[in-house]
């Protein structure tokens, strides 16, 4: 019936044979034990004569264990062998080459042979009548030397007649592009050493033997040259260089050890240097393979590199707070950041920041440090930040000390132990411009009488020269001579200063005219400029925040000048941050402070294009046509236009 968990084995009887094969049982089909019987094995081993005295086992027969005693195919050397022993030289049945001259008489009964330790019968003797039928050299047929008179043979000890004619059988020196014979006559036996000059290269061919000629007889003694050029072929594991000395090895094999750190990562690869990848690692342990807490085992045996088992419980490691624990058992050393919210201070101690991952340590809430630095008159700028404010720097920050005539800060850099310096000031004032700030004089006055003993009276006007008196007195320019005929135009007319019939002041924003040449210079980027502004006051004043932030991408100094300008006719907050190359600003509308301008920069700009006079056309003397001068003559010079309220009194 349909049951959980895997099948049981089958129940049935099955007949089956012994591992000899000599009996046979009646057992379960599911029953996987082997069966043996009692009885001795009986099969022929390895050597084809004995059998195996064996009682019933599993697998092939051991080889046969007996010893027996062998003999040389010619009979002179005996040694004592396992019975079926397949050696080299041996046929495995009680004989074996030993490798000598046989010695036994042939059938002529006279020569011995001269062939190495055989099993075959020995060959006929190769001097017989019936066997050699020319001369020596093998050249002449010996029927020919007969019917020349030459005696016939009949035993194998009778000479063989010479031909008379040069041997000419090749000699083992030489080469294959010129082959070496024997020069003397048709003879019996060896040839006589050549006589003949050689040219011997090493082994690899690569040098010949002393650059030049080498004679036949010295040919053996020169076979073992050598040349000291080292082979640059790669090995057959790609890695390593063959670097043998005239080599003449085909295939290169490496003999290095691979030594390449294994799978495990802990032993090393001690095969012979191989291509591709290495084998696993072949060390086993028998300990237990545990995870941290122990719940998690891997039981022996475990394969070298065997990581610690995956563990499902809770991590029971030492933690630096006491946060509920979320990450699982591992075996790593060190646990994963504890990400439990908390409230921490900002590194400036400046806000408590809620829902801080615990992990984090360095909090800066985006907010100015605005502590006071060692020099005591002046606060960090910087953005909430670690450690000191400044470390073996000095402030640098500009003095904001009255000046002593003026009333402007010094805003020379920081000096808090010694007093201010006396410099010009440059501060902007309106009068009726924005112009320099230029007390030159007053500055001289008090330094010269700062020298003279008090109580004294002196003369101020030799104290002060006619250069310093030309510095201290405003040079009058176009606007300020606008402003006096307007002034003028005014009292004739009876008109209050502070009213604005024409409603000029109240018509726009005033911009500087730097601004408006800035404007000129690069308009696409003033126009996108004020869009964004004017979007972004507008957002402000219908939306419920009472404030709103815009961040613009780092610029160069002139585009952030312009868009602080612009920020002050909106009314717009505007902050540089960060530094070069990245600085960059960041402007604040606030709600009810600011305001949409009813003429943008840039229609302020296209109304003057309008406005401006088209430039005067010249006018050309006409010549008369007879005189043969087709040219135009110069243009008339025009009369210059007085305007007699720019006339000064």
């Amino acid at each position: 019936l349909c049951h959980p968990g895997p099948c049981p084995s089958c129940p049935a009887f099955v007949t089956k044979t012994c591992e000899c094969g000599q009996t046979s049982h009646s057992v379960r089909c599911g029953q996987s034990t082997k069966i043996h019987c009692s009885n001795v094995c009986g099969n022929t081993l390895n050597c084809g004569k004995h059998s195996c005295t064996q009682v019933c086992h599993a697998g092939k027969c051991s080889p046969c264990q007996l010893t027996v005693q062998q003999v040389c195919y010619c009979g002179t050397n005996f040694k004592e062998v396992l019975c079926g022993t397949k050696e080299e030289f041996s046929d495995g049945f009680g004989h074996f080459s030993c490798q000598n001259i046989c010695g036994k008489k042939l059938n002529c009964g006279r020569h011995n042979c001269t062939q190495v330790c055989h099993p075959q019968p020995c060959q006929l003797c190769p001097r017989l009548p019936q066997v050699v039928y020319r001369c020596p050299c093998g050249q002449t047929p010996l029927s020919k030397l007969l019917e020349l008179g030459c005696v016939e043979r009949k035993v194998c000890t009778d000479p063989i007649p010479s031909c008379g004619k040069t041997c000419g059988k090749p000699l083992s020196c030489g080469s294959y592009e010129f082959i070496h014979t024997c020069e003397s006559l048709c003879h019996e036996g060896d040839c006589r050493p050549c006589s003949h000059t050689s040219n011997i290269y090493c082994r690899c061919g690569f040098k010949k033997k002393f650059g030049g000629f080498f004679v036949c007889l010295f040919l053996i003694a020169a076979i073992t040259f050598m040349c000291d050029k080292r082979c640059n072929k790669k090995r057959s594991c790609g890695r390593h260089k063959c670097n043998e000395v005239c080599c003449v090895d085909t295939e290169h094999k490496c003999s290095l050890v691979c030594g390449r750190k294994l799978n495990c990562g802990l032993h090393r690869c001690e095969e012979p240097c191989h291509r591709g990848s290495c084998q696993t690692c072949w060390q086993t342990s028998f300990d237990e393979l545990t995870c941290y807490c122990g719940e998690s085992v891997i039981y022996p045996p475990v394969p070298c590199g065997t990581q610690p088992p995956e563990c499902k419980k809770t991590c029971t490691r030492p933690h630096d707070c006491d946060h509920p624990v979320y990450h699982s058992c591992h075996s790593e050393e060190k646990c994963p950041p504890c990400t439990y919210l908390t409230q921490k201070w900002c590194m400036g101690k400046h806000e408590l920041r809620s829902n801080i991952p615990c992990h984090l340590t360095d909090i800066s809430c985006g907010l100015r440090c605005n502590q006071m630095l060692k020099c005591g008159m002046h606060k960090c700028k910087r953005i909430c930040h670690k450690g000191e404010c400044l470390i073996d720097e000095e402030c640098k920050q500009p003095c904001v000390i009255p000046r002593l005539y003026c009333n402007h800060p010094c805003m020379a850099p920081c000096h808090p132990s010694s007093p201010c310096p006396t410099t010009s000031c440059c501060a902007k004032v309106r009068y009726p411009k924005k112009i320099h700030c230029k007390f030159t004089a007053a500055i001289s006055i008090a330094t010269k009488l700062t020298d003279l003993q008090l109580g004294d009276s002196v003369e101020i006007s030799r104290l002060i020269t006619k250069k310093e008196m030309k510095q201290a007195r405003l040079q009058c320019d176009e606007e300020c001579l606008a402003l006096q005929r307007n002034r003028r135009l005014a009292e004739a007319l009876e008109i209050d200063d502070n009213s604005d019939p024409f409603n000029i002041r109240s018509s726009g924003p005033k911009y500087s005219d730097l601004l408006k040449e800035d404007a000129r210079k690069d308009l696409k980027f003033v126009s996108d400029i004020e869009k964004e502004m004017r979007m972004l006051v507008e957002a402000v004043n219908k939306g419920k925040h009472t404030k709103k932030s815009h961040c613009y991408p780092p610029m160069n100094r002139d585009h952030r000048r312009i868009i602080h300008e612009l920020a002050q006719v909106y009314g717009i907050e505007s902050v540089s941050y960060d530094n070069e190359p990245k600085r960059n600003v960041v402007i604040t509308a606030v709600k009810g402070k600011s305001i949409c301008p009813s003429n943008t920069l840039t229609s302020v700009l296209d109304k003057e294009m309008q406005s401006r006079p088209p430039p005067p056309i010249p006018h050309y003397k006409q010549t008369d046509k007879s005189s043969g001068n087709s040219g135009l003559s110069k243009p008339l010079k025009e009369e210059p236009i007085i305007d007699y309220f720019d006339v000064q009194d």
